[in-house]
């Protein structure tokens, strides 16, 4: 990668970074550099993070123990709700585009910012504003719908679900702006020679996940604006005591909500996509398969909603061939695991926390994927639906995946956004406490869920003491890391070591720049001459 050393001398002299440039909170809020907005988008999922994780412990509070509930049934329902929607709809869908691929991308790709700053800035604030109304209803009582809000019961409970359904609403059109922003920039706002061959594998990931986010958001904005008519103005469309159809919403929901497990997942692989060559100090392996996979991720998400429904009373038909596609989803995620596993073989690898998220990216994803291998299987799925199975499948994909990729990324771009290194002893640390609660939390849920212990109930049999006891344990550890995480980062934000402009020696264009960066990136425009993954083994 080849750019202007007079553009990168320069702006170390004279460039004013994103972090000085007009202080105060009113530049902060008013601002339309994408930098600045990835950071507010950190920091509001963070918030919401922390908010999902307390509702979380609570719950397995609950059930560490037969005959020892810390709340009631109706109190519990509500924490699931809670907690299921604000980790699904204000966490993991926001994380990675809204934080990580705001910052990145636009360095990534040359540009100066997104395409449409000014819409940048609005996704935020709709962001922001759908998150306050789910919040409201959390202050106004509660909702035990569950996240899905499936009908008929979502329909007739009382309590605000309308807040509910009106903040995942509004936060679906962040996602429809934030998507469209950086197909836009991708295709308009390339730096010259910054050909769809040479762009790093996080904006093909993006660029795939943003043609979800455009595509199939609007169906599920659809389904919940008819559930709020419904319970509103009584008409019939999914509940059958007035002549609706409860699996339609269904096949709506799933129909946006498969794919938004994919929403979740492709942006992480493409952070670690980034992060393995770097640390492996070899050229990735693959480039072109792992591009074309997140495509084909993306094509397959669309046409797999069906496995959700097996025991629905839906046709033999069309069980059979929902999980026939569903099985197709191995593909395109074998070839990305085949290649990362390919660029690291007899590399030099360097095992800096996060090389070490990708390795624990790896393992959990695998798992979960395998695992969702037996639940599109019909005979299978029939015996496990409803289950602790399903649960620990779901957290193994989506925080396995998601999180992993939002903390490993944090670890790997933070001294590009702050200028200093995090403390590697404690970020190593943070990750042990991390991998071992995560698995100590959800391992035992699938032998709980083989066993036939059933999922979204407030209190356990027995039998399954010891597991629940051992998840609940893992949840505290689990806990212990993040905590240590968000320590690390706070006091090396401060207090850090100086990183310099590129501490990893990575090629991608965001490392070519002061870290910080300045206000608009690049002083001159970077001009592209090379692959940005021409790495070779480090010596000694």
């Amino acid at each position: 990668m080849s750019h202007s050393n007079t553009a990168t001398l320069s702006n170390e002299i004279h460039g004013d970074n994103y972090l000085n440039h007009s202080k105060g909170l009113k530049s902060w809020l008013t601002t339309l550099d994408h930098k600045r907005i990835g950071l507010m988008y950190l920091a509001t999922v963070l918030f919401f993070f922390l908010l999902g994780g307390i509702f979380a412990l609570i719950m397995r509070l609950n059930l560490m123990s037969y005959g020892h509930p810390v709340v009631d049934a109706n109190t519990y329902n509500k924490l699931m709700t809670f907690h299921g929607a604000i980790m699904v709809f204000l966490v993991i869908i926001p994380a990675i585009p809204g934080a990580i691929g705001n910052f990145v991308l636009p360095m990534m790709c040359g540009a100066k910012d997104v395409a449409f700053p000014r819409l940048n800035l609005a996704s935020y604030y709709i962001y922001l504003f759908g998150a306050l109304f789910a919040t409201a209803a959390l202050i106004g009582g509660g909702v035990d719908t569950g996240w899905t809000f499936y009908t008929p019961y979502s329909i007739r409970t009382s309590g605000p679900v309308i807040l509910v359904l009106l903040g995942a609403f509004i936060a679906g059109f962040a996602s429809i702006l934030t998507g469209l922003n950086f197909i836009v920039t991708l295709h308009k706002l390339r730096a010259p020679g910054q050909s769809w061959s040479r762009l790093p594998l996080l904006c093909w990931a993006l660029y795939a996940t943003s043609i979800i986010q455009v595509l199939a958001t609007p169906v599920l904005a659809i389904t919940l604006v008819l559930l709020m008519m419904e319970r509103v103005f009584k008409i019939g469309i999914f509940d059958p005591a007035l002549g609706g159809d409860p699996i339609l919403f269904q096949h709506f929901f799933w129909f946006y909500s498969h794919p938004a497990v994919y929403i979740m997942i492709l942006p992480a692989m493409g952070v670690f996509s980034e992060i393995i060559p770097v640390f492996s100090r070899k050229p990735i392996f693959g480039y072109r398969a792992i591009a074309l996979a997140s495509f084909g991720i993306a094509l397959v998400a669309f046409i797999v909603w069906g496995h959700h429904l097996f025991v629905s009373g839906q046709s033999e038909l069309a069980n059979f061939i929902f999980s026939l596609l569903t099985m197709f989803v191995a593909v395109p995620t074998g070839v990305k695991v085949f290649s990362w596993v390919g660029t690291m073989y007899k590399g030099s690898i360097r095992f800096n926390a996060p090389m070490l998220y990708a390795f624990g990216f790896i393992e959990l994803f695998t798992i979960g994927g395998l695992t969702g291998v037996f639940l599109a299987t019909l005979a299978i799925d029939v015996h496990m639906t409803d289950t602790y199975f399903v649960i620990a499948h779901f957290h193994y994909v989506m925080v396995g995946g998601s999180i992993m990729g939002l903390v490993g990324g944090m670890h790997y771009w933070f001294p590009k956004v702050t200028g200093r290194m995090y403390n590697e002893t404690i970020a190593k640390w943070s990750f042990g406490f991390i991998i071992f609660g995560f698995n100590l939390t959800f391992f035992p849920q699938f032998i709980a869920g083989s066993q036939g212990m059933p999922r979204r109930y407030w209190s356990q049999l027995p039998e399954f003491d010891l597991w629940n006891r051992l998840s609940t344990v893992g949840s505290w550890f689990l806990a212990v890391g993040f905590v240590m995480v968000a320590y690390d980062m706070i006091r090396s934000a401060r207090k850090g070591p100086i990183a310099g402009p590129n501490p990893w020696e990575a090629l991608t264009l965001e490392w070519q720049t002061p870290s910080p960066p300045p206000h608009e990136n690049f002083i001159e425009t970077p001009v592209v001459t090379s692959w940005p993954y021409e790495y070779k083994p480090s010596r000694g």
